[in-house]
């Protein structure tokens, strides 16, 4: 009995040091939700992201040996960003009805900004399509959520049935790097700061002197260039 009394100890001591350790970090969790909801439609709540982070990262922490790793964020950072963006997989519960109507949406936006220099209300959408406000909203939210994704899950969630079946990664990156190939330099500079650097509209066009509308453009625009390539 007495000798279970130092193991007991020890135990306690170590799970206070792994919740100290959560402690620490979350902060740079919710700096990281707020970031990723910067990009995000107002559907999508901020403390969701923060609830889902901070519960990946106490996971991580009673995990985290610093024998093996001498940076507790750099171990964390990736996985609980990645379990920010499995909630917003989870989201995504459109019929494939649905997804014709986004896929709509998104070719009428690309068409209307053309022609004006700016995006449609979803007022506007609603009628140019001869759709149910509610719809263009949900499908317009849908979307932003998607243009989040990784190229090759935007695929899995636009693409027909047997696309992602057909598509090796291979030929995903050489169709992506083609797409690119085509583009201005300063059009691959904001692919690069968004799906790779995840700076956000606001930050972009700081950097590049573009409106926050243009470069959102440009974005889909590539996504759905590549798409169109694989489907």
């Amino acid at each position: 009995m007495a000798a279970t009394k130092p193991l007991q100890a020890y135990a306690s001591q170590q799970q206070q040091a792994q919740n100290a350790l959560a402690v620490q970090y979350l902060p740079a969790v919710k700096a990281m939700a707020y970031r990723l909801k910067e990009r995000l439609p107002a559907s999508v709540d901020a403390s969701d992201l923060i609830s889902i982070g901070a519960e990946e990262l106490i996971k991580l922490a009673r995990r985290y040996d610093a024998e093996l790793n001498d940076s507790f964020w750099g171990y964390a950072k990736k996985r609980v960003h990645g379990a920010m963006l499995d909630f917003l997989r989870s989201l995504d519960t459109v019929s494939r009805s649905d997804r014709r109507l986004i896929k709509e949406v998104e070719r009428q936006v690309v068409q209307y900004f053309s022609d004006h220099d700016e995006e449609p209300s979803d007022e506007q959408l609603a009628d140019m399509i001869g759709e149910d406000l509610a719809k263009i909203q949900k499908a317009r939210n849908a979307g932003e959520v998607c243009s989040l994704m990784p190229l090759d899950e935007q695929l899995q969630i636009f693409g027909d049935e047997n696309t992602e079946k057909s598509v090796m990664h291979d030929e995903l990156i050489d169709q992506v790097m083609a797409t690119l190939g085509e583009m201005t330099e300063r059009d691959q500079m904001i692919i690069q700061l968004y799906f790779y650097e995840e700076l956000n509209l606001k930050e972009i066009s700081h950097i590049l002197g573009i409106t926050e509308s243009r470069i959102s453009q440009i974005i889909k625009s590539v996504a759905r260039k590549i798409r169109q390539r694989l489907e």
